[in-house]
């Protein structure tokens, strides 16, 4: 671990650059726990681009935590549509109501309540407790493992058992006396706008004196490159039945892809050769009691989700007849086409309905 000269050096160093340099981002605006915490679990594998504007939605639909709380979980998800990683959303909205009947409303203060809330890890309950209550916690998350493993000069994994050690280690080691929650800021916006993945401004770096991959001239091999994400291809095909003005929607169910959120009647075929079969039409009439054929193609959508590359093509169902059957698991409603915007819908689930629209 670096020495107590290093330390009083990086501190201040670190922290008179962040006064000048920190974004106006409007979770910042005060300190407020809840705000914090809502920005925290947005960020997570999110933009700070792309966050921005769901934050300012989502704290004015729910202003405080016991608002959240008491909302239904398909506004949640509703104004999380898009974001992606919809697990958040759900965990966000239980631990409001953990906040809600176990600490009467009030966000809690201490590291072990905070950490114990759903969707809640050890740098999430760090970051509120130092940002929002100055308390001395370490933090570590994908900018600062970068940042600390470059300061170190750290060669070997550093999302690895003995890196994440001495990682977490070393980010509580220079946590300073006071300010703590302008100086844990520091940190991520340095990671963040300079000690970049790809080509970081070590020219305007104000630490750049104390890092050690700097020295080594290393910087740009550290840390080591994550492996390869080995994608997989799948096709997929949305159904969509027609009833006049609506279309039928289902809800993924708790063990499906996008749990909580509506979507059209979807199926994964082997090849597209498959649609031309009767097969998809049993599937079909399995799922919702309707029978119909697989009629015209609407469009076909491209998109990833996690390892998966999907081509789903969108069909219209033709024909269609039977009856609704109820499916408690994953409820099937029939929807006004103008009325769509009012359902939380996954992502292609969106682009269809906009299709749709038009």
């Amino acid at each position: 671990m670096p020495n107590s000269a290093w330390l009083r050096k990086f501190q201040r160093q670190i922290l008179a650059w962040y006064g000048g340099a920190a974004r106006d981002l409007p979770w910042r605006a005060d300190r407020d726990p809840y705000r914090v915490w809502i920005s925290e679990i947005m960020l997570q594998q999110t933009q700070v681009a792309t966050v921005r504007a769901y934050f300012e939605r989502f704290s004015a639909a729910f202003p405080t935590v016991t608002d959240l709380a008491a909302a239904d979980e398909a506004e949640v998800l509703r104004l999380w549509e898009g974001l992606g990683y919809y697990r958040r959303a759900r965990q966000l909205h239980a631990a409001a109501q953990v906040i809600a009947d176990e600490h009467r409303g009030k966000f809690p203060r201490e590291f072990a309540a905070i950490l114990a809330l759903p969707g809640v890890g050890r740098y999430t309950a760090g970051a509120i407790c130092s940002i929002a209550y100055d308390q001395p916690a370490p933090i570590l998350e994908a900018n600062t493992i970068r940042l600390h493993a470059r300061l170190l000069a750290y060669r070997e994994d550093p999302t690895k058992t003995a890196g994440q050690r001495l990682l977490w280690q070393f980010a509580e080691h220079i946590l300073p006396t006071e300010d703590v929650s302008s100086f844990n800021q520091a940190l991520m916006e340095l990671g963040s706008e300079i000690c970049t993945p790809r080509n970081p401004q070590c020219g305007v770096c104000p630490v750049a004196t104390l890092c050690q991959a700097k020295r080594e001239n290393a910087v740009a091999e550290i840390p080591v490159p994550k492996k390869k994400m080995q994608y997989e291809d799948r096709t997929e095909v949305a159904i969509i039945v027609r009833r006049k003005k609506e279309v039928l929607l289902r809800q993924c169910g708790a063990d499906e892809r996008w749990a909580g959120l509506w979507d059209f009647p979807r199926f994964q075929v082997a090849s597209e050769a498959e649609l031309l079969s009767g097969e998809l039409a049993s599937q079909l009439e399995e799922r919702t009691g309707l029978s119909a054929a697989i009629g015209s193609r609407l469009t076909t959508i491209k998109h990833g989700v996690t390892k998966y590359r999907i081509t789903l093509h969108c069909h219209e169902a033709e024909g269609m007849t039977g009856r609704l059957r109820k499916d408690a698991t994953a409820p099937l409603v029939w929807a006004a086409v103008d009325k769509l915007a009012d359902f939380a819908l996954s992502t292609t689930g969106r682009k269809i309905a906009q299709l749709l629209a038009k």
